[in-house]
Parts: structure tokens; sequence; C-alpha cells
């Protein structure tokens, strides 16, 4: 079975049911725009609840290394996702490994990936304004997946109806969800 990520994680229950449903991750987004932030100490009081069952990622945008350091540090997280428009010096200076994101358009170039040293490539939907979490999927033909030297990641509007045809697609290691598996952002469905 392939691994999955469910992200937008804000409340103890949640979190809790994805582990239990055999989430191999679960997201928490420090982006203070985005409707699925959470604040760190309650990221934390979320985690104490799963954390020796699954990893745990810190979503962020476009945040300085100290920054994202010391979140890692106060969540004990195992992995970070940036998400922005973070350059690859960017990620120097991380002291977990990272999941960088690209957002995928009519324009997308894997080349882009080349310079980064990471752990692993997180593909979205490109949409001005917005990074992620939009619950749209992306024209998975635009990704040819041996142009990555990494572990690829599948996101982007997945929701139980697409995820198959999304993984037959892109054949990627990992898929990760958010907002196709939510009743309302930041809350996930039960059913």
């Amino acid at each position: 079975m392939i691994p999955v990520k469910i992200c937008g994680i804000t409340r103890a229950e949640d979190a809790r049911l994805a582990v239990n449903l055999g989430a191999a991750a679960l997201g928490f987004i420090f982006y203070p725009l985005s409707p699925r932030y959470v604040a760190p100490s309650q990221a934390r009081t979320i985690a104490d609840t799963v954390r020796s069952h699954t990893r745990l990622v810190g979503v962020f945008v476009n945040s300085l290394p100290e920054k994202i350091n010391a979140i890692v540090d106060e969540v004990s997280l195992d992995l970070v996702q940036l998400s922005g428009d973070e350059p690859p010096e960017s990620c120097q200076g991380v002291t977990v490994p990272i999941i960088k994101t690209f957002h995928v358009g009519a324009n997308f170039d894997p080349a882009a990936t080349l310079s980064y040293d990471i752990h692993a490539f997180l593909l979205d939907t490109r949409q001005p304004g917005s990074y992620g979490g939009t619950g749209r999927a992306f024209e998975w033909s635009l990704v040819n997946r041996d142009a990555f030297a990494r572990p690829l990641i599948l996101s982007g509007g997945l929701t139980p109806e697409n995820i198959m045809d999304g993984i037959k697609a892109i054949r990627p290691q990992a898929v990760d969800v958010n907002s196709g598996v939510e009743a309302s952002p930041g809350v996930k469905d039960r059913a």
C-alpha cells in the first residue's frame, strides 16, 4: 500500500482517526494565512497524542530556517515541507529532512527541481495566490515521473474518487491529501 500523509491537521480527534486508519504521516500547517493554520503549541498538544504511531510534518511557506527550526524543536517534527517560493539555498540550515513543494501548471519545468538537495518533492496544483489546499487537481499528464531524481509525493485535489487515477498517472512514492478529505477547512470528514 502506498503511504498516505493527511495534511491540515488542526484537531486531536482527526489526528487519532488518521493514525487509526493507517496514515503514514500527519501535516501541520504553520502558514498563518491558511484556513488550516495551527499554532505550534496546539500542534505540540495534538502531536503528543499520536507521536509514536506516525511521522509528523510541519508545512511552512517562505519562512526563514531559524523560525522553521524553532517550531521543529517545539513540536518535535520529523520532517518539514516547504510549500512556498523557497530557493534551493533556503533549505540549508534546516535541521530535519525537507519535502519541497512544486506547484504544477502549464509551464512547469522539472529541471527547476535539480538544484534542490532535499528528501522528496511534493507536486501540488498551481493556483495564483495560493500555496495549496485548493481542492483542485493539476493535469497529471504535465509530469514525467522519470524526470525527478528524488521520491515524489502526489498532492493537489486528491479525493477518494480520483486518488487511484493520480497514482496510476504519476506513480508517486506517497500521496498527500488535505481538502479532499475534509468536512470543512481544518475538520476532517469522518466518513
